[in-house]
């Protein structure tokens, strides 16, 4: 396995960071990894260690204002900022790899920005698997903030306004520990300004899902407290593709690749992607 880091000139100049794992000869496909709020591309250790040995490339950037990259941490001016990083970074890898698949796996937030981004550039991609997507208003905000958030964005766009429990993650405490421990994991507040610009994209998404008709995988724990699995649900009946699977886990917390059950979950996505190679 041979592990790369560079970064990329993304929106108004910010550096992004990201990281590219590659198997011994030509891979498979390539599964280009959206992570989620606050975390970054470095957590992502079980899909890199099942998928890379099986002939996969894994490419994963950190957003803006997260791990590595450049950005104030918890706020983001507006939402499209991810989406125009991401379209830099998916042409940048489509560079690198050629003819080659890329599958786009987006997790939580990074579920909600993949499934925006894939709503204009559907068709450079050969499907989309979301993990934990937050996808509906309500997912991980407190309910009283909703009605205030687009006051508060124009007011007090840099006040923050809540922290996200850690323990919500995952029913593995080392999973847990490792997460609060780690340095590059922003344990700050949420922002007036990224709250107001995410609750607007969770009010458009849900009229936009017909118009997707790529290959989908969607995947959701029961126990899910901070992305609902409603959300994942509304999809998988709105979105206009004949190819889409929901595969919801019982009693999984919102990581599913990182609950002590992952090996399940990463065997079904497998199965998943071989079917469609």
């Amino acid at each position: 396995m041979e592990h790369t880091e560079d970064s990329f000139k993304g929106y108004r100049g910010l550096d992004i960071y990201y990281q590219h794992w590659l198997p011994e000869g030509n891979a498979k496909a390539v599964l280009l990894v959206v992570h989620g709020w606050a975390e970054h591309s470095g957590r992502y250790k079980n899909l890199v260690d099942y998928f890379v040995p099986g002939g996969y490339a894994i490419c994963a950037l950190d957003h803006r204002g997260h791990g590595r990259s450049e950005g104030r941490r918890g706020y983001v001016d507006r939402f499209s900022d991810y989406l125009l990083d991401l379209k830099t970074f998916f042409d940048l890898i489509r560079s690198q790899h050629g003819d080659a698949k890329i599958f786009m796996v987006g997790h939580s937030m990074g579920g909600t920005i993949s499934t925006a981004y894939v709503i204009e550039h559907q068709h450079e991609l050969a499907g989309l698997l979301l993990s934990g997507a937050s996808l509906v208003v309500g997912s991980g905000l407190p309910s009283a903030l909703i009605p205030l958030a687009r006051i508060c964005s124009v007011l007090m766009p840099g006040m923050g306004v809540f922290v996200l429990d850690a323990n919500d993650i995952s029913r593995d405490k080392a999973v847990v520990d490792a997460y609060v421990n780690d340095p590059l994991v922003y344990r700050g507040k949420i922002t007036c300004r990224f709250a107001a610009e995410m609750l607007k994209t969770l009010r458009r998404l849900p009229t936009q899902m017909p118009q997707i008709n790529l290959p989908l995988l969607i995947m959701h724990g029961t126990a899910d407290r901070l992305g609902a699995p409603e959300g994942s649900r509304l999809l998988y009946d709105r979105a206009g593709s004949e190819d889409k699977t929901l595969k919801l886990y019982e009693g999984f917390y919102h990581e599913v690749f990182n609950e002590p059950e992952h090996e399940q979950v990463l065997s079904d996505m497998e199965g998943w992607l071989a079917a469609r190679l």
